[in-house]
């Protein structure tokens, strides 16, 4: 079994909601064990910032897929939570956005997938859900504790527990 990070945002809908029904989907569709899961922040639009602000958060599972059958599980419970990749703005509003940020100790470059994810050490609003639940986390020889003391905080706020 190998051990995934998986980062969620999106900023159309219940997003909360959907982050709840995702994970229990990606569990299911690929008989997943999930390890932990931060609490959901509220993040600054990145790239195209004329838009709602986000919701992130962070997943942590244990998988018997390999990473590129793993990939093709998310982007199928985006697909059903009405992500369209094809007609939708490079990062604009999305109802669910699912990465895979790290796979094990995994190093790839694919068409389709790098692992880990190329611009996880630009990007607050995954470093911040991530030192929740896995501080001391090597990826790419640097911890995730390491990574985030050189961004900038501002603007993520931790949203209370959903009911």
């Amino acid at each position: 079994m190998a051990n995934a990070i998986i980062a969620m945002g999106g900023n159309v809908g219940d997003v909360r909601a959907t982050f709840g029904a995702a994970i229990s989907d990606i569990c299911t569709l690929e008989q997943a064990r999930l390890l932990a899961r931060s609490s959901d922040y509220l993040t600054p639009p990145w790239g195209d910032e004329q838009q709602p602000r986000f919701i992130n958060a962070c997943i942590e599972i244990e998988t018997g897929l390999d990473p590129h059958a793993l990939l093709a599980v998310l982007q199928t419970v985006e697909r059903k939570f009405g992500r369209d990749r094809a007609h939708e703005r490079r990062w604009g509003p999305r109802t669910l956005d699912l990465d895979l940020i790290a796979y094990d100790d995994v190093s790839l470059q694919t068409a389709e997938l790098t692992l880990p994810h190329p611009r996880l050490f630009e990007r607050a609003f995954v470093l911040v859900p991530l030192a929740e639940i896995a501080p001391d986390r090597q990826i790419g020889g640097r911890t995730v504790k390491t990574a985030l003391a050189e961004l900038s905080r501002e603007g993520i706020e931790r949203l209370p527990a959903a009911d």
